[in-house]
């Protein structure tokens, strides 16, 4: 353990000593002060892994000592010793916060344990509060740009509902950051050291979503080769974020309507139920209201979906937030592909900002992203986005694009699905998105208009 500090605070000089000694044959690095106010002075300027301070001192007493320790580290257990050994004495300093007690004579054995596992303790806690600031750090509210009216009420909207246990629905359009929002209400909440598990709606086949949100039996299925455990149980005490929640099967609804009403499910295969305990996000961009007039959602699961709705303005109605978010994406793009932006001229930034950007932040990003890596000197400018592969076509749509005369609704579709389709080599997940549709739906448009892919 010598890479653990003590802290002792103990006007006994002998007993101060000898408590001393017995820490460090374990290979703590150890601080002996003889008062309160010492040994406050010496963990302001060094924070320790575990402090010790005895319960009657001249000026402060060790529960006083405690509750500040407290306030300067939260993370940072405290033992008592005492020489009294009153269940009073002791109550009271666990009330207070104190990780132990130990009563005097100390048997060197006993404190050294203590000792160590106060440190292991330490370790824990100190790991989980560096987790809490990377997860802060990468998805907390801070990293949402707001310069909009529309997002400032929506930062100050996940604000309020972060840390409660509402289930919140976040609609907008595909590409708006809808799941940057899940993780933020996440990382701003008490869950922010629990899982966040992600599941795509429409990525899944209607068996499979099922098995993978409340998990299935051995044996449940074909290929069920051994339990699996579904999102619902693997995100624990943390969220569970549902996105493309509109593309949902109806027989999946209904047993995910039963899950948020008793706080239970049932595996696929299997009879026992498992008690649910994570928070519930959801996320979608169609109307779902459209979706329950239609009979493809379920009234009843909407209202306990929708108990707060989140809702994110496309980016064409927040263009302030263009310039913005072209300059961190420009740093993440050079930090990721090693390439090194010196400057960007205002072209570069007029130029995107004319843009209707249907594929709103997600495109944004891919279109600076290409900007970089394709870059051919230090600088950025309009000639930057007229260069790009594809630009012929402008970066969204074309401004004057005119329909053949003699094309119908239909037929109009139908090529707009073989050209997206052929320009991604007939990847229809990233074809979908293109095109701000669900998986299932381009799926559908295969089969319809008999598509060669």
């Amino acid at each position: 353990m010598s890479d653990i500090s003590v802290l002792i605070v103990e006007d006994d000089p002998d007993g101060g000593l000898s408590v001393k000694e017995a820490i460090e044959e374990s290979g703590c690095r150890v601080t002996l002060t003889n008062c309160a106010n010492d040994g406050l002075i010496a963990f302001r300027r060094e924070p320790y892994d575990v402090v010790l301070t005895d319960l009657a001192l001249p000026d402060m007493d060790g529960v006083e000592v405690l509750r500040r320790i407290r306030k300067l580290s939260p993370e940072t257990p405290v033992i008592i010793m005492t020489a009294y050994g009153s269940i009073d004495s002791s109550v009271q300093a666990l009330k207070a916060g104190a990780y132990d007690y130990i009563t005097k004579p100390l048997e060197l054995d006993d404190l050294q344990a203590k000792v160590a596992r106060a440190a292991e303790t330490s370790g824990l806690r100190r790991k989980v509060d560096t987790l809490k600031k990377t997860i802060q750090t990468r998805y907390g509210i801070e990293t949402i740009i707001a310069h909009s009216p529309g997002m400032k009420e929506l930062i100050s909207q996940i604000q309020t509902v972060a840390d409660t246990q509402a289930t919140v629905l976040i609609t907008g359009e595909s590409g708006t950051g809808k799941e940057l929002v899940a993780r933020a209400l996440h990382a701003e909440s008490r869950r922010a050291d629990q899982p966040f598990v992600a599941v795509n709606c429409a990525a899944f086949p209607e068996n499979l979503l099922e098995s993978e949100l409340f998990g299935h039996e051995k044996g449940a299925f074909t290929g069920a080769a051994a339990q699996h455990k579904g999102a619902f149980e693997r995100a624990g005490d943390g969220t569970l974020f549902l996105d493309e929640i509109g593309d949902a099967p109806l027989s999946v609804q209904v047993k995910l309507l039963r899950v948020l009403e008793e706080r239970e499910l049932t595996r696929v295969g299997g009879s026992a139920t498992v008690a649910i305990k994570a928070r519930l996000l959801s996320a979608t961009n169609r109307d779902l209201n459209d979706l329950v007039a239609d009979g493809a959602f379920r009234q009843d699961l909407l209202y306990r979906l929708m108990v707060v709705n989140l809702h994110l303005p496309p980016l064409r109605e927040r263009r302030e937030e263009i310039r913005p978010m072209t300059d961190a994406f420009i740093a993440r793009a050079c930090a990721d592909h090693g390439r090194a932006i010196h400057s960007v001229a205002p072209s570069f930034y007029e130029r995107l900002e004319q843009e209707d950007w249907p594929g709103n932040v997600r495109q944004l990003r891919n279109v600076v992203e290409a900007a970089v890596v394709m870059a051919t000197r230090p600088e950025l400018d309009a000639l930057s986005l007229e260069a790009l592969p594809g630009a012929d076509r402008s970066i969204t749509s074309p401004k004057n694009f005119v329909i053949p005369e003699g094309l119908d609704m239909e037929a109009l579709e139908k090529e707009i699905f073989i050209q997206t389709l052929r320009r991604y080599d007939g990847n229809r997940s990233l074809s979908a998105e293109k095109l701000g549709i669900s998986r299932r739906t381009i799926q559908r448009k295969i089969q319809d208009y008999d598509l060669p892919f």
